[in-house]
């Protein structure tokens, strides 16, 4: 009898704790579904910030300087003139600084996107509450998902993608929180979080299970966790690489003389100075480069418990080296050729390519020992 009570219990307990896991996916998944809105809010207020906000004074000034004169199509603005009691004296126009001079400190930066208006500043600091709000709930809802599965929320590509994207938010509030002026970020990091768990949660979601046995190690936590990391940290950069581009584009117009559209003007013009992207990218990529090789050389440690050799050139194996020679060559090229500027900046972007074709690439389309997690 009291054998069949035990069976019984056991069966009672084991019912209860499925349900208890199922009521935790439930609530992970609302609680994705609320960040997503929240995220949305802050989406919309980022946009109000880049209406609102007025230009920095250094690309108010070079507009002022620029401009045309009334009735003068395609003239150049006249030098400035001083009426003195006995004639005019005619002066030329003072140079204003777009870009920075080779080895000068004195970098043109705006003030990020409310260009130093009350109003935009405003809405920006409303967006970035927004953003604290969505990246809390968000993070509570991966931890629902870990909880309901017992394990670490990284199993599978939608668990993989919650995480980076909560991951990359939480690098960006770091920044803010250590006085870092990269509130021009926010815009950009939104939306594709946004597109990120859209992704996730109609392609990717996979109901909650638990791991092949070959996943069940503490190389788990402490490998996967890395890329994570490092994979929000090189967004971060690649997000900066491309804004770098387009805004050195731009200076490169302006400078020669030429007049940029209405359109990229008002948006060219609340980005820090070309150079200032570049440093910045230039930082972030080289200060997380050693933790993306600790990551291999944790996955090779991890594939020599799990499968009896440390490297085999499976598909993953290969592109996370592929993806390390990249940003090798690039921090090499920066550092011994000289390649400041737009060339280091291709092999950076080619570089955030091989990260995610190393993840979403191999993950859909290729088959090997890495393949056991679903989509």
């Amino acid at each position: 009898m009291s054998a069949l009570a035990t069976a019984t219990d056991l069966v009672h307990t084991t019912t209860l704790a499925a349900a208890t896991n199922e009521n935790l996916a439930n609530i992970s998944n609302t609680l994705i579904y609320s960040a997503m809105a929240v995220y949305t809010l802050a989406f919309f207020t980022y946009i109000a910030e880049w209406i609102f906000g007025s230009r920095s004074k250094v690309s108010r000034t070079a507009a002022a300087l620029t401009a045309k004169p009334a009735g003068a199509a395609g003239a150049k603005a006249p030098e400035v003139t001083v009426k003195n009691a006995g004639g005019t004296a005619v002066l030329e126009r003072p140079k204003v600084v777009v870009r920075a001079a080779a080895g000068a400190r004195d970098v043109p930066d705006g003030p990020g996107a409310h260009g130093g208006d009350v109003q935009g500043d405003l809405y920006g600091r409303i967006a970035v509450s927004l953003t604290v709000v969505a990246f809390l709930v968000e993070f509570a809802g991966v931890l629902a998902r870990a909880l309901s599965v017992q394990r670490a929320p990284w199993g599978n590509m939608y668990e993989f993608n919650l995480t980076f994207s909560t991951t990359a938010v939480g690098v960006y509030l770091v920044f803010l929180a250590l006085k870092k002026d990269i509130r021009w970020l926010g815009l950009p990091l939104v939306t594709t979080v946004l597109l990120d768990l859209g992704l996730a949660v109609t392609v990717l979601y996979t109901a909650s299970d638990q791991l092949v046995p070959a996943l069940h190690s503490y190389w788990l936590y402490i490998h996967v966790s890395t890329a994570i990391l490092c994979g929000a940290v090189f967004y971060v950069g690649a997000v900066a690489t491309i804004l770098y581009l387009f805004k050195d584009s731009y200076e490169n117009k302006l400078a020669s003389g030429g007049e940029p559209g209405s359109f990229a003007t008002s948006v060219m013009e609340r980005l820090p100075a070309s150079a200032s992207l570049d440093k910045f990218s230039y930082r972030v990529n080289a200060a997380v480069f050693p933790l993306w090789t600790f990551t291999i050389i944790a996955g090779a440690i991890w594939a020599g418990d799990a499968w009896g050799r440390y490297w085999g050139w499976d598909p993953k194996e290969t592109w996370a080296f592929i993806t390390w020679v990249a940003y090798a060559t690039y921090l090499h090229a920066r550092a011994t050729a000289g390649w400041k500027g737009r060339r280091a900046a291709y092999i950076a972007l080619i570089a955030f390519a091989c990260f995610l074709f190393n993840y979403y690439g191999v993950n859909i389309f290729v088959s090997g020992k890495h393949s056991y997690a679903g989509v």
